[in-house]
């Protein structure tokens, strides 16, 4: 654009009639393009420092809790600890036991098992209690509920309708 030797607006008058006329056939769609790449590397550079900085935040500083790496001494006790938390799902992970997850509350969930299996509680009650707290998402294998029915019945219902579908296809092709 060219404008006036003067820098004040005022005293140049503004741009020129062909200068402001080229200006406002570009509208907003050319101010976008003026200002996307810029947009896109501050958006970029945020979206990657929240994403380097989440897991930073995920876990706290204190130290893992007392029985959350250590075994318990009696071998009886220990076996059946393990055994119980081979069946309990780590609530942060979902997809690992808690006796394979490095999540600081699967080790706090380790440390309650196996303080309470030492106190002389037996898996099955330790699994209830577990189960109070935290509810039958614990568990691999949750029990039947009006709840937890249609975990349990949905495949049995998409497996009937998938047989009766593909039925009535072959059914039509036959002559």
């Amino acid at each position: 654009m060219r404008f006036a030797t003067s820098r004040h607006p005022r005293e140049s008058g503004g741009p020129s009639p062909e200068d402001a006329t080229q200006y406002n056939n570009r509208g907003t769609a050319g101010a976008c393009r003026r200002w996307a790449p810029a947009f896109a590397g501050v958006t970029l550079v945020f979206s990657a420092a929240l994403l380097f900085s989440a897991p930073s935040f995920a876990d706290s500083k204190l130290p893992p809790a007392e029985l959350a790496y250590t075994q318990l001494a009696d071998p009886a006790q220990e076996a059946k600890a393990k055994a119980l938390m081979d069946t309990l799902r780590c609530l942060v992970c979902q997809g690992q036991s808690i006796a394979d997850s490095d999540a600081e509350m699967a080790g706090d969930m380790r440390a309650l098992v196996r303080q309470r299996i030492a106190a002389g509680e037996s898996p099955g009650e330790v699994r209830k209690w577990l189960v109070q707290r935290y509810g039958d998402y614990v568990t691999y294998d949750p029990p039947l509920s009006w709840i937890t029915a249609p975990l349990w019945l949905a495949p049995l219902v998409l497996l009937g309708l998938g047989v009766l579908i593909a039925r009535r296809n072959f059914a039509r092709r036959r002559p």
